[in-house]
């Protein structure tokens, strides 16, 4: 009959833009072809992880409205944010490497002359509804129009907290190009960006950009955007090397051995950007507590405290049962016990991370509940730390005849994916 619609494409017409769109054609059949997509999904290392909440929605629902806890899971008071400015980031970095954690997972990292914007999320809610979802705590410390050009941007994965459809529309309108697991550039395309300007890799491939080489590495995860979660989209962890500084960011993700590996194959890296927050015992297979991020950096520098870690996911949406400020609180006396040097900076607040200034201050405890008895020592850095990661770090440039330390398995010198090992 003329005009005549199926229920199916009556549905289609009223899903959300920002649900994206399922992979096909090309791309769906690179997918099936990925050795890590088995019997019509893609698996995590070391076997299935557990994406679901071990009790029932009731039994979570109770935790998450307790009315004597809910309180602690948000700052009391305005947030600090650093207002980022134009001054901050328009002088290259001194030594080469600058980040600057913009809240969340949203880190823009200036590496060897080139600007790599990772997971970034401008939106006020994390949320395919701009009237439903978590929402900020904080606001952005400065608008995406003012962040200037970004060499490329780099996507973990397509969850709503590091895939922000707004953001992505706003930079489609840009130069850049995006680097994203496999699967999740039919997404952005949906939302206008260009196939050429995607680089969509499986884990253990690469590509160049500029003077960098960016490798998808595995992590523990899941994905998904709307009503089904059809497990089409990969999600991954990020290994991003110049000629002189290495970085890794590890989008969302549960301990698991394959730090190891990836320490091994691509480190030992001068910054790692590490989840260490909305972990909690009820999912425990796919997001890390401070220990276990501590752990998994310590695993990325072969076991040595080398670098500086920076906490990331966390402060910025309500989105486990722990306190607000338990994430920082975490990561610095997990840190302190290893002596591993790690970076707390303000969102907003541009760092080098291979200087001798490092923002160690907990920023958070002026507007957070403090706990019964009060905050802990703030010695987050010592003396101590840095001298070991110091000497750690004198003692490899030893070890190789006074050049800088160099990971293997970087790419070859093609613009598009190559294998990375």
């Amino acid at each position: 009959m003329t005009g005549f619609r199926s229920p199916s494409s009556g549905l289609r017409a009223l899903r959300p833009a920002a649900f994206g769109a399922d992979p096909s054609g090309e791309r769906l059949a690179r997918i099936r072809r990925s050795p890590h997509f088995k019997d019509g999904v893609f698996q995590n290392p070391g076997g299935t992880a557990s994406t679901r909440p071990s009790v029932s929605s009731l039994e979570l629902a109770k935790v998450y409205f307790d009315k004597d806890e809910r309180p602690r899971r948000a700052p009391t008071g305005t947030v600090p944010v650093h207002a980022t400015t134009l001054a901050d980031i328009a002088k290259p970095p001194a030594t080469g490497l600058r980040l600057t954690w913009m809240g969340h997972s949203s880190v823009l990292a200036e590496i060897d002359g080139q600007r790599v914007l990772f997971d970034p999320v401008w939106g006020e809610r994390c949320s395919p509804f701009p009237f439903a979802g978590p929402k900020r705590l904080h606001p952005v410390p400065l608008p995406l129009a003012a962040l200037g050009p970004v060499d490329v941007v780099v996507i973990s994965h397509d969850h709503y907290d590091h895939l922000d459809m707004p953001t992505i529309k706003a930079l489609a309108d840009t130069d850049t190009l995006f680097a994203v697991p496999l699967g999740v550039g039919a997404h952005l395309e949906h939302w206008g960006v260009s196939a050429d300007r995607l680089r969509e890799l499986d884990w253990h491939e690469a590509t160049k950009v500029g003077g960098l080489t960016l490798t998808a590495t595995p992590a523990r995860h899941f994905c998904g955007r709307g009503l089904r979660n059809t497990q089409h989209t990969l999600w991954a962890s990020w290994v991003v090397a110049g000629d002189e500084h290495r970085i890794y960011h590890s989008g969302d993700t549960g301990y698991f051995e394959g730090f190891q590996d990836v320490g091994a194959e691509h480190g030992p890296f001068d910054a790692t950007m590490i989840q260490i927050g909305a972990y909690s015992e009820y999912w425990p297979d796919i997001h890390m507590t401070p220990e276990e991020g501590v752990r998994a950096h310590l695993d990325l520098q072969g076991g040595r405290p080398h670098g500086v870690l920076l906490p990331i996911h966390w402060a910025t949406f309500n989105l486990a049962m722990h306190a607000w400020a338990d994430p920082g609180e975490g990561t610095i006396a997990s840190a302190r016990a290893v002596k591993a040097p790690i970076a707390l900076p303000r969102p907003g607040e541009p760092f080098e991370p291979t200087a001798e200034t490092v923002p160690r201050e907990p920023w958070w405890r002026g507007v957070a509940a403090a706990p019964a008895g009060g905050w802990p020592a703030a010695d987050a850095l010592t003396e101590a730390a840095i001298k070991t990661s110091a000497d750690s770090a004198a003692r490899e440039q030893d070890a190789t005849t006074g050049d800088a330390p160099q990971g293997k398995g970087e790419a070859s010198g093609e613009p598009e994916v190559v294998p990375a090992g």
